[in-house]
């Protein structure tokens, strides 16, 4: 397990500094602006990867109109979700995917949000159908197509991803969002899902007091993920892939955090 961190695709592609200023080699490379999807942005990134000696290991994909990341308008704003916005963001996860086999990445992640627990609810096998659609352009270019975890239980996540049906389908398992959602627990959640996660979000949390408002997003090691254990339980389960820093506040405070969770991943990946 390669300890790495979450990269903004910024300043037309010469955007490593972040990466190395951590001493790491490794990264998920993050844009909500499809604009830079171009090929000579990927040209620019490929190049400055190979100078940087920093590795892509998927690219985050984001897609535009609203987004709110609450219970509230969550629903009716997140991912594939909501019928009104559906089709432009099918488009903009197809000019991700292409950027991404253009710099060699190995898949897309995405939130497709609040997928309808109820399978009955009409609006369900849609959503699987926009899921299947981009996972199969995602197929077509030899790349993957990677879930992050948030908006659905686990349960929830697996029946989509047997329902897509396609074989290049798998998990970015960010284990506080399943505690800020209070949709499982990350151990717990590896014996439902943990056959298909490719990448991890190193992040952690509190889990909801009320229900109107997600939990809150601490410091790595401060929340419930118990991180030593999850660890432990990933390595069980014959997880090799990278573990990607996030941590969702900037500044001088999210510098210092990312550097503590290094330290940290590094101690208690040495114990398991």
């Amino acid at each position: 397990m390669e300890i790495g961190v979450i990269n903004s695709l910024t300043n037309g592609g010469r955007c490593f500094d972040h990466v190395a200023q951590f001493g790491l080699k490794v990264c998920q490379l993050a844009c909500w602006d499809t604009s830079l999807a171009t090929r000579e942005v990927a040209r620019v990134v490929v190049e400055e990867s190979a100078k940087t000696g920093v590795r892509v290991c998927a690219v985050w994909a984001g897609w535009s109109g609203p987004a709110e990341w609450n219970f509230t308008r969550g629903p009716i704003t997140l991912g594939l979700v909501p019928r009104e916005y559906r089709a432009q963001r099918v488009e903009e996860l197809k000019r991700w995917a292409d950027f991404a086999s253009w710099i060699g990445a190995p898949a897309i992640i995405t939130h497709c949000g609040f997928i309808p627990e109820n399978m009955t609810d009409p609006e369900y096998l849609p959503v699987v159908d926009a899921i299947r659609e981009v996972a199969q352009y995602c197929q077509q270019r030899g790349i993957g197509f990677w879930f992050e975890t948030g908006q659905e239980t686990p349960v929830v996540l697996l029946r989509t991803i047997q329902r897509v049906g396609t074989d290049n389908l798998g998990i970015n398992l960010d284990p506080a969002n399943l505690i800020l959602y209070g949709k499982g627990n990350p151990i717990d959640a590896l014996d439902v899902i943990g056959r298909w996660v490719r990448n991890v979000h190193v992040k952690d949390g509190l889990y909801p007091t009320d229900g109107d408002h997600l939990g809150r997003e601490v410091p790595v090691g401060q929340g419930k993920v118990r991180f030593p254990d999850f660890l432990k339980r990933l390595k069980e389960i014959g997880f090799d892939g990278e573990l990607i820093i996030e941590r969702e506040i900037s500044g001088e405070q999210q510098i210092r955090d990312i550097r503590q969770a290094v330290s940290d991943l590094q101690r208690w990946l040495a114990e398991v």
